[in-house]
C-alpha cells in the first residue's frame, strides 16, 4: 500500500473540535498512512469533495461517528486537494468510506448510507 511521494509541505490538521484528522498534503498521507501501517486498529477514510452535496449531508454523520467510536481512527480527504490519493484507493464516486486495518482495505461504503456505514465500522472495529 506504500505510496512514494514527496514533499516539504506536510499538513494534518484536525477539524476544529471534531475527531477526524483532515489530511491536506501528499506527504502527510504517507506519514499517517505508514504510521497505521500494520495496525490492527480500524481506520475510516471518508474520501469526499467540497462541491459534493451527498459529502456535506455525510460530514456531521461521519463527525458524530468519530466521536462514538473512539477506538477507531477516522481521517477525511479531499479528492481534488489529493486525487492521487483516491486513484490509489480506487475511489470513483463520493462520497467513498473505505474501512482499512492492517494497512489493507477490509470493507467500502460508497454513496451517503449513514446506517450501512455505522453497521460496518461495528462489524470491523473489534
Amino acid at each position: 500500500m506504500g505510496l512514494l511521494f514527496s514533499s516539504p509541505a506536510a499538513a494534518a490538521s484536525d477539524d476544529g473540535d471534531s475527531h477526524v484528522l483532515a489530511i491536506h498534503s501528499k506527504d502527510a498521507w504517507n506519514d499517517h498512512s505508514q504510521s497505521h501501517g500494520d495496525s490492527s486498529k480500524l481506520m475510516v477514510i471518508d474520501f469526499s469533495a467540497s462541491w459534493c452535496g451527498p459529502c456535506r449531508f455525510m460530514e456531521p454523520v461521519f463527525n458524530a461517528m468519530a466521536a462514538k467510536y473512539t477506538d477507531v481512527v477516522f481521517v477525511k480527504i479531499d479528492v481534488d486537494e489529493l486525487s492521487e490519493v483516491a486513484q490509489q484507493w480506487r475511489v470513483q464516486a463520493m462520497p467513498t468510506f473505505v474501512l482499512v486495518k492492517g494497512g489493507g482495505e477490509v470493507g467500502r461504503v460508497v454513496g451517503s448510507k449513514k446506517d450501512e456505514l455505522d453497521k460496518k465500522i461495528e462489524q470491523l472495529r473489534s
